[in-house]
């Protein structure tokens, strides 16, 4: 692909750059997008019924034992040239926000500072009760485990069905999409709401926007610019690309 040189000229030229990642980037790193996980013992199991609160309720110990498989999973995952890229990106610029959807940890993995999650760490855990986060409890056996302050179940600290974006995570990425001179989204469908509401919102305050995804999605037709194609070869192309822009 060629990156257009109107494209590095300005990027090269921002100070604060904000990027929105989505499910497409991790897949490149085997990471499963949350409706591909059904499959095998769950394919039976609709999403909606393992990712609600009222879920959770009903049958704490399958939830939990679902979630513990997508946690082995992305275990074993590892940056791709995608996250790396981006992490490369990162020191360029004095103001750069990294806004992802994808609740794996691999942006930071791979080396990025400035990451608001939007749903989550899949990784991490808090109590169902309090919602404060949990790093240690005693294996008692029981599933989901108890936890330690107040006996309530465990379960993942990420956002599911009928629950609120985080308050704080949400006040920073529209602030970080307003201040922007540059966007990028990147391997996201721009169909889930409000993250996909940041793109047009960055277009309207000014920046420019440029959509990174190998299908077209509800907003190709107004992004500033459309690279058609996976993250992991656009954006080790564009970030070759500011390089030597920079050096220049």
């Amino acid at each position: 692909m060629t990156i257009p040189t109107d494209l590095v000229v300005k990027l090269a030229a921002a100070k604060s750059v904000t990027v929105l990642t989505g499910a497409g980037v991790s897949a490149e790193s085997g990471v499963p997008t949350f409706r591909d996980a059904q499959t095998g013992l769950w394919a039976k199991y609709s999403p909606e019924e393992l990712a609600t609160p009222r879920a959770f309720r009903r049958n704490p110990r399958l939830v939990w034992e679902w979630y513990e498989c997508r946690r082995q999973l992305v275990a074993k995952a590892k940056p791709n040239p995608a996250h790396l890229a981006l992490a490369g990106m990162e020191p360029f610029f004095p103001n750069f926000h990294l806004i992802t959807q994808n609740v794996d940890g691999l942006h930071q993995l791979a080396g990025n500072r400035n990451v608001t999650e939007l749903h989550g760490n899949i990784m991490r855990t808090k109590c169902f009760e309090e919602g404060v986060v949990v790093a240690k409890w005693e294996e008692t056996g029981d599933v989901p485990p108890k936890c330690p302050r107040c006996g309530g179940p465990l379960r993942p600290a990420v956002v599911w069905f009928e629950e609120a974006m985080p308050e704080a995570e949400m006040e920073t990425a529209v602030s970080a999409t307003r201040n922007c001179q540059v966007f990028l989204s990147i391997g996201t469908s721009n169909v889930v709401y409000p993250a996909a509401g940041l793109p047009s919102e960055a277009l309207r305050c000014g920046a420019v926007v440029v959509e990174i995804n190998p299908h077209q999605t509800p907003f190709t037709d107004m992004a500033t610019y459309v690279l058609a194609g996976a993250a992991g070869i656009v954006m080790p192309q564009l970030l070759d690309a500011l390089t030597a822009a920079r050096k220049s």
